[in-house]
């Protein structure tokens, strides 16, 4: 992997008098065709325009720097770590259904894989840039990896108060639902410090707090840990689903228990399966805006249920300044309570964006896999006041891009810059890196481990997408990845990856399953339940589809 990075330490004085970046459009999903920029003499449009009084690494003004790529050459986007989509998708397809394309988020797929990314020093992140030739005239795979710096010893982590917001409406009496989150929380209160507090909210058709923000404490009985217990073993199922009531009052819960100089935080635990009271993310979330404005309270959701209201969740928690993920069974909801809750509970960053600006002398066109509902405009970049997104410790976030290079492309490709807020002071900082033209001469088969993963999880989700009865996603396939693979050959792409580890086997049996209910392919261990090997990785290798 050949990149450089950059880092540019920006007060919030140099950014009086603003940034004019050239080119207002939104950077998500969509297919970006050069169509001007052609006389101007490379190098020009190496990086996002810099901010005012920052020059080069050496400290000078770098007139190569200086201008900004013509329209259509700039891509951002908020920074997204759910992976409530690809646990919902195994979910389903272990049912014997293809999951519905709307709740089908590619990013989402691609972020659920761990990634092995260099890790900065503090907070904040570090920036990487790779791809691979995917052999389809001339188009590529961009990979852009940013990670931020894990917590090495969980004793260092400021305290939590965590606001745990329940949903107990009829639709949790499903096996796998009400009972699973019972478990979840039991389990993960024993594992949190006696430094941290817990409050319990329960909403049906209306909206209780059952245990007040409590200090958890030493021991498993008699205090405050005793005391969540109790509450948690005495959640049962009742009536409707206003949702909009759990989350006010677990908001307003979670304020007056709010602890100066812990991290507070709700968590919301549902099917999200609105049907009472406000059922719109926009309508929940304005009555509980100046918490998260003011207090910096951030809501981490959690789905459950094999139906689920995946675009609500979605959106509540984009909105919430925090992010989504998806328990089917009780291994993933160890994972999540037990692992990744307790030891991400700080945050890293907040206000998160990403900018990655194409050379228009040697890209033709490009288009950002997925991030359709993070979108933010371009000259948002700089904007704190844009919503971004809020990243914690150890955690790597990825965005894939499809390329197209000019023909005998040669030179500076793409730089992609990351910008935050220091989690405390707010304070603004920027982090970048670049891609050369010749980064991109290896195929996939001999790509980064870690990218062929990404790009396997991006294919299957095109795939999804794509296998949609007919005329259910019309712009779906139009929208196809380059050098798309069937999800036959896609099976065998997986059983061939570098890494045979639950996650990649996991995969692997996700796919076959798309394979039996498509009918995509006769035959062949794809074919049998349960199949998780294949041929040797001599036969079939990554790519081997791909790489022409």
């Amino acid at each position: 992997m050949r990149t450089r990075t950059e880092r540019h330490g920006l007060l919030a004085a140099a950014m009086v008098g603003g940034l004019l970046i050239t080119g207002c459009t939104g950077g998500g999903g969509h297919d970006s065709t050069a169509t001007d920029g052609r006389s101007k003499q490379r190098g020009s449009s190496a990086l996002p325009a810099p901010a005012p009084g920052t020059g080069g690494e050496d400290g000078h003004e770098d007139s190569g720097r200086d201008a900004a790529p013509p329209p259509d050459y700039l891509s951002t986007f908020a920074l997204d770590v759910d992976t409530a989509s690809y646990g919902y998708a195994r979910r389903t397809l272990a049912e014997g259904r293809l999951p519905d394309p709307a709740t089908v988020r590619p990013e989402e797929f691609v972020n659920s894989f761990r990634q092995d990314y260099p890790r900065p020093d503090g907070d904040g992140f570090s920036v990487s840039v790779d791809g691979a030739r995917t052999g389809d005239d001339g188009w590529s795979l961009l990979r852009v990896g940013l990670a931020t710096r894990g917590e090495p010893d969980p004793d260092e982590r400021p305290p939590a108060a965590l606001t745990f917001v329940i949903d107990v409406s009829g639709s949790m009496a499903e096996p796998g639902r009400l009972d699973l989150v019972k478990r979840s929380l039991g389990t993960m209160t024993d594992q949190l410090r006696p430094d941290d507090s817990i409050a319990l909210v329960t909403f049906s058709d209306t909206a209780e707090t059952v245990l007040p923000m409590t200090r958890l404490g030493e021991s498993r009985t008699g205090d405050g840990r005793g005391r969540a217990h109790d509450a948690i073993e005495a959640l049962e199922p009742t009536q409707s689903t206003n949702l909009e009531a759990g989350v006010t009052t677990g908001y307003d819960t979670a304020v007056r228990g709010r602890k100066e100089g812990a991290t507070n935080r709700v968590v919301l635990l549902s099917d999200a399966l609105a049907n009472t009271g406000d059922t719109s993310a926009d309508g929940i979330l304005e009555r509980i805006s100046d918490a998260r404005r003011e207090h910096g309270i951030t809501l981490f959701g959690v789905g459950v249920g094999s139906d689920y209201g995946d675009a609500l969740m979605e959106r509540l928690a984009d909105k919430g300044d925090g992010h989504t993920t998806y328990v089917s069974n009780d291994e993933d909801a160890r994972d999540v309570f037990c692992e990744k809750l307790p030891a991400n509970i700080g945050l890293r960053a907040r206000e998160a964006k990403a900018q990655v600006a194409f050379d228009p002398e040697t890209v033709e066109r490009f288009r950002l896999i997925g991030y359709e509902n993070r979108e933010v405009a371009d000259d948002d970049f700089r904007d704190d006041s844009v919503d971004g997104g809020e990243v914690g410790p150890g955690h790597t976030v990825t965005a894939l891009y499809a390329v197209r290079t000019e023909p005998g492309a040669d030179g500076h490709l793409a730089t992609a810059s990351v910008r935050w807020l220091d989690p405390d002071g707010r304070a603004p900082h920027e982090e970048s890196g670049r891609i050369e033209s010749a980064d991109l001469d290896d195929s996939l088969r001999d790509a980064d481990e870690g990218l062929q993963v990404a790009a396997t999880a991006a294919y299957f989700a095109d795939g999804l997408r794509a296998a949609a009865p007919a005329g259910r996603s019309d712009r779906d396939r139009a929208d196809r990845l380059p050098a798309t693979p069937s999800l036959r050959e896609l099976s065998g792409w997986a059983r061939a990856l570098p890494t045979r580890d639950k996650q990649a086997r996991e995969l692997t049996e996700a796919i076959d399953r798309a394979v039996r209910l498509t009918g995509n392919g006769t035959g062949g261990p794809a074919e049998d339940e349960g199949a998780t090997t294949g041929p040797p990785r001599g036969e079939i290798r990554p790519a081997d589809a791909l790489a022409g």
